[in-house]
């Protein structure tokens, strides 16, 4: 398939992936959170059409108690857990300054959330991370830090969704383009906190914003290694889902076509509020609906970011995590993220969503750093044994 994406004649270098990728993770996941849950259709009634750009909650002041949104106040440019979980993991690589795993998650990550007050946007006050997430999310604190699960088995019986996915971008960046190794460690984090085909969407997550980060990326190389990785209905769903999105240049006319490819694969149903009995379970027929859509939405729109993470959010249902997807791989792949929409989103979530990046940044290339040392290392083991090796 021929690249639809614009040639680029500036290579975007580590640093600007790196940012790009963060800080368009967390404006796609801020611009998705107020329509999060309904339908395109609900969304176009609301706000009189489609959503352009951030927009208040969803049920206006009435945020703090209408359902099925209350206590949270999303919108006006608030990040939601999406982004909490993401900033989490970068904080445990920062701890750490190597590879993680699943240990990594209960000796840091757990502990992270359960004891360290942070500025939460969707509460508008300091309060612990724990305090905002989801239920598939607070699984990590119950199964490792009270029932002491083996943190490489924690995630079996949970709720099977895009919880661990959404937050995996770090582990695509620190393992910039080797989406191999990307993958390999995205499962391994994830173990501790999915099973099943939650578990396969956050290693192919992580590969796409590792391939992203190659140097002349495009959409369909970064599917291409998706493809190439993923196992299952996870495979399955992002190669349908991608077939349809090829033959769109515009998400107006791919929301409904997207959705019937995706169907088949997505357990929880055509009402997104109310799903089906077979919701969530474990299953290696299934995919997550949010990264095969992603993806989708980064190749329909060759790339851009805004057009990526509009046709996100107005998709609906699990938007804010879609367009959290969608935003990371668009900035991996270099482009630009819209200066008016991360500047309202820093200033209304009382976040910088630049210095995670920096740190990360800093991360990554001590990271590789050592990664060339073990590589050293283990040839000259090899040439010992008579292996010969290539090295300079």
């Amino acid at each position: 398939m021929k690249s639809k994406s614009p040639e680029n004649t500036h290579e975007a270098s580590l640093d600007d992936r790196i940012t790009g990728a963060l800080v368009g993770a967390a404006v796609g996941d801020a611009l998705g959170g107020p329509v999060e849950g309904y339908s395109p259709d609900q969304i176009l009634e609301r706000h009189g059409g489609r959503v352009h750009g951030i927009v208040g909650p969803w049920n206006g002041d009435a945020w703090r108690t209408a359902r099925p949104i209350a206590p949270y106040h999303k919108g006006d440019g608030h990040v939601t857990d999406d982004t909490l979980m993401t900033h989490a993991l970068i904080r445990v690589y920062a701890t750490v300054r190597d590879h993680l795993d699943a240990y990594a998650v209960a000796d840091h990550l757990v502990p992270d959330l359960m004891t360290n007050p942070r500025w939460i946007p969707e509460l508008e006050a300091e309060a612990l991370p724990l305090q905002r997430l989801f239920l598939a999310e607070k699984w990590l604190v119950a199964r490792l830090h009270y029932g002491h699960a083996d943190p490489r088995e924690a995630g079996t019986g949970n709720i099977v969704n895009c919880g661990a996915a959404m937050y995996m971008a770090p582990v695509g960046l620190v393992n910039a383009a080797d989406p191999a190794a990307a993958y390999a460690e995205a499962l391994d984090i994830a173990g501790a906190h999915q099973s099943s085909y939650g578990r396969e969407a956050a290693g192919v997550f992580a590969a796409a914003v590792s391939a992203a980060c190659a140097p002349g990326a495009t959409p369909e190389s970064v599917v291409a290694a998706c493809l190439s990785l993923a196992k299952d209905g996870t495979r399955e769903a992002i190669e349908k889902v991608c077939e349809v999105a090829a033959r769109h240049s515009e998400f107006e006319s791919a929301l409904t076509p997207l959705r019937q490819a995706v169907a088949p694969y997505d357990t929880v149903g055509a009402d997104y509020r109310s799903p089906s009995l077979g919701a969530r379970r474990p299953s290696r027929l299934h995919a997550i609906e949010e990264l095969p859509i992603a993806l989708g939405m980064v190749l329909l729109s060759a790339g851009d970011y805004r057009r990526a993470v509009l046709g996100s959010v107005n998709y609906g249902r699990d938007c804010d995590s879609i367009a959290t997807m969608a935003g990371a791989v668009c900035g991996a792949l270099g482009h630009p993220v819209p200066e008016d929409w991360s500047k309202q989103v820093a200033d209304a979530s009382r976040l910088d969503l630049w210095e995670p990046a920096r740190v990360l940044a800093e991360v990554t290339r001590e990271v590789f750093a050592r990664d060339v040392r073990r590589r050293r290392a283990h040839e000259q083991a090899l040439s010992r044994l008579g292996v010969p090796t290539c090295s300079a």
